[in-house]
């Protein structure tokens, strides 16, 4: 086993990985980078759980490009098998390769009598063809054979069937996989594994146990507004303290999909592009669009939203010009 994970000095601290993480526009919060670091020290998987667009997948992104890994992405969903996720054999190779060796082949059966012994004659041969010439490795088995290391996303864990748990216990606990044609695949160097789920169903006790646990919540405001200097730096202090006082005003709404972290950052992205240097009434009514997926949502924020625009500004030199 080459130099593990917890000896990589950009890995030394917690406060060395939110310092990373940050220079790359991923703002971490202590449990984030103190999650992160505990995971590589102990190699040990990182099921990351929390509501959609809280930063989640985006961890692992950020993960990869600070320690200049290849970032492995397996996304799941219901149906996922083993020949997806692991490995398949290369049967269009192998049958190509057949074809091609014909001829010795029937020089290697021109002895045999019945076809048993034909049979068995071929079958003595079955390692030329299942061997690491034809086997195709899938992205859990990739991440254990690139040089260096890399980092593994399994992502929306939870959108994949109870069954394929499974599959994940050997990669996760002993960082290897099993092929009954080869034997076992032991990883060159441990990958740096995160999971991801939006908790659509619950995962498993045995998957659990094999992973650290870090919730990811919507973050606080002085955390979301580091969030957008980060992402969008064009966007002034002043509008950036009111369209996430805005959103957090939204969020305390019954509303069917309450704005994530992505979409503040698409609507920052957006008011910066309008030219907005505050919010307004009238230009939140023509971007609503951008936080808010559903029609119900948009009707009930219409209903309240003056209001909401003016709470985020109230503090602001420019209230009055919005009653």
């Amino acid at each position: 086993m080459s130099v593990s994970l917890q000896k990589d000095s950009r890995l030394a601290s917690p406060a060395i990985v939110a310092e990373g993480l940050e220079r790359l526009g991923y703002i971490a919060s202590p449990s984030v980078a103190t999650s992160v670091y505990v995971s590589a020290a102990l190699e040990k998987p990182l099921l990351v759980e929390g509501p959609a667009g809280v930063g989640k997948t985006e961890l692992a992104k950020a993960l990869a490009q600070y320690l200049q890994k290849p970032l492995i992405r397996l996304q799941c969903y219901e149906g996922l098998d083993e020949a997806r996720a692991l490995y398949e054999w290369k049967y269009g190779k192998q049958l190509l390769y057949v074809q091609l060796l014909k001829d010795k082949i029937a020089e290697l059966t021109a002895g045999t009598k019945t076809l048993e012994q034909a049979l068995a004659v071929i079958h003595a041969q079955d390692e030329l063809f299942f061997s690491r010439d034809f086997l195709e490795p899938r992205p859990l088995l990739q991440s254990l054979q690139v040089p260096g290391g890399a980092v593994l996303l399994v992502d929306e864990v939870d959108k994949a069937d109870p069954e394929f748990e499974a599959l994940l216990l050997e990669v996760l606990s002993d960082f290897q996989v099993s092929i009954p044609e080869l034997g076992t695949i032991v990883a060159t160097e441990k990958p740096l594994v995160v999971l991801t789920s939006n908790r659509v169903r619950e995962m498993g006790d045995a998957l659990r146990r094999r992973c650290l646990h870090l919730y990811l919540n919507f973050p606080d405001a002085a955390l979301e507004e580091r969030i957008v200097a980060a992402q969008v730096p064009q966007c002034t202090a002043r509008l950036r303290a009111q369209l996430v006082a805005f959103v957090h005003g939204l969020r305390k709404l019954d509303l069917r999909k309450l704005p994530a972290v992505s979409e503040t950052i698409d609507w920052a992205r957006t008011l910066v592009l309008l030219h907005a240097d505050q919010l307004a009434w009238d230009l939140v009514q023509d971007t609503l669009n951008v936080l808010l997926k559903f029609q119900e949502d948009a009707e009930q924020v219409h209903h309240q939203g003056l209001r909401l625009v003016q709470e985020a500004c109230r503090d602001g030199p420019h209230a009055a010009a919005l009653r």
